[in-house]
């Protein structure tokens, strides 16, 4: 029962796609273009081989391609993803002025051509038979330049114009990612926490996602940033990567160069387990980071715990908070590393201080916020549940298309405050 359902929404996901690529083949191509012109040819070619480039994107990985070809398909697939996002939310918004726009239009003509007429003219009876009065003069309204026909140019205004937008945006997007993540500071104040360690700050990086289109110069960039925030620790809390180690060892072979005084750790990401999860825990260890699996590292001033992502539960090694919490001494503060923020009702039922999580993107492509805030509890940002505080960062990376809209890329540094200072 649940395949056929899967199956059911799967096909009504495919016949949407194609009825949108359809209506926008006939908006942007068929009607802007000439038929039979080699623009049109173009345009349909395009219109075909875009979509089936984002299929390959989606799929080459998860069937084992080869990593030159996930490489090959990734970037036109996955920014046609993006590009077709936004091509179809300002199309949205440009359909009905292309109606009104070519319904004045329609009207305009109806009127036919102005006509003028000569003022009349008194002619006395006795008089002779006195020249026709003048034929009526009809003034043609201008056609429109270029010798477009109105339709078409209505067309190619108000499509070239929501295009343009379109375009933009995801290239404005796209080079915020490639630029590397910003740095965010957030002040924590936690009860427990003795006064010594007032100031302690532990950089958080999340959603890295090295995979086909992010690589080794994308990591770099990140370290780069870590490292001269001068963290006390850095929590790297999932989904880093999105694919092999044979694949993307290389990429991740900066993370070695991080530093900070109490080192660097790690929790796995559902990402992970798509990848290979033992194979990455093995390799971060390598590159000297710490993997925290349902485990606890006593700091001097505060415990820090990590729990597995719940998509090892698949693998039967999913989080286990008894294991990472059950026997700690609870009159000193804890911070959970944790990568999906659903897991916030354990951490307080544990009496986790502060939870540190990421897994949204913080919806990475507006208006995904609003869907992520159907599936999480915090989408971005610090909101306290209790006696806990949870932390979510929006994610050094991207997923997919390499492109952030609404929701750009840091590096959040938590700066830990004591009520004793």
């Amino acid at each position: 029962m649940t395949i056929l359902i899967f199956a059911l929404v799967a096909l009504a996901v495919c016949a949407l796609l194609v009825l949108v690529h359809r209506w926008l083949w006939i908006r942007l191509v068929r009607d802007t273009t000439t038929p039979g012109g080699r623009t049109r040819r173009v345009g349909t070619a395009l219109a075909i081989a875009l979509p089936l480039l984002s299929v390959a994107a989606l799929t080459t990985g998860r069937a084992g391609a080869p990593f030159r070809l996930q490489q090959t398909v990734a970037w036109p697939g996955y920014l046609w993803l993006a590009a077709l996002l936004y091509l179809t939310l300002t199309m949205l918004v440009a359909e009905p002025i292309r109606a009104l726009w070519l319904r004045r239009s329609a009207h305009r003509d109806s009127t036919g051509p102005v006509v003028e007429r000569p003022e009349p003219v008194e002619v006395p009876a006795a008089a002779a038979p006195a020249a026709a009065p003048p034929a009526p003069v009809a003034t043609e309204r201008p056609a429109v330049a270029d010798g477009l026909s109105r339709r078409r140019f209505v067309a190619r205004t108000v499509g070239g114009t929501a295009a343009a937008v379109a375009l933009g945006t995801v290239g404005a997007g796209t080079y915020g990612v490639l630029r590397g993540p910003s740095v965010k500071r957030v002040t924590v104040p936690l009860a427990k926490l003795p006064r010594a360690a007032h100031g302690f700050r532990i950089a958080v990086v999340s959603d890295v996602h090295l995979g086909p289109v992010l690589g080794r110069a994308h990591t770099q960039r990140i370290v780069d940033t870590v490292n001269r925030t001068r963290p006390d620790l850095i929590a790297v809390v999932g989904d880093l990567v999105d694919g092999s180690v044979p694949d993307l060892g290389h990429a991740a072979e900066p993370l070695r160069l991080l530093e900070a005084r109490h080192g660097a750790f790690f929790v796995t990401g559902n990402h992970e387990y798509f990848s290979g999860a033992q194979q990455w825990i093995d390799h971060v260890r390598e590159l000297g980071l710490n993997p925290l699996e349902n485990a606890r590292k006593e700091l001097p001033h505060f415990d820090l715990a990590g729990v597995n992502d719940i998509q090892g539960e698949q693998e039967g090694k999913g989080p286990d908070f008894g294991a990472a919490l059950g026997d700690r001494d609870r009159t000193r503060a804890a911070v959970l590393l944790a990568h999906q923020p659903v897991v916030i009702h354990d951490a307080v039922r544990h009496g986790v201080d502060l939870q540190l999580s990421g897994h949204t993107h913080g919806g990475q492509l507006w208006p995904g916020n609003y869907l992520a805030e159907l599936a999480n509890p915090t989408v971005a940002g610090l909101e306290r549940y209790g006696d806990t505080q949870l932390y979510v960062s929006r994610g050094a990376g991207a997923w997919g298309p390499p492109v952030r809209v609404g929701a750009p890329s840091d590096v959040t540094v938590v700066e830990l405050a004591s009520f004793q200072a």
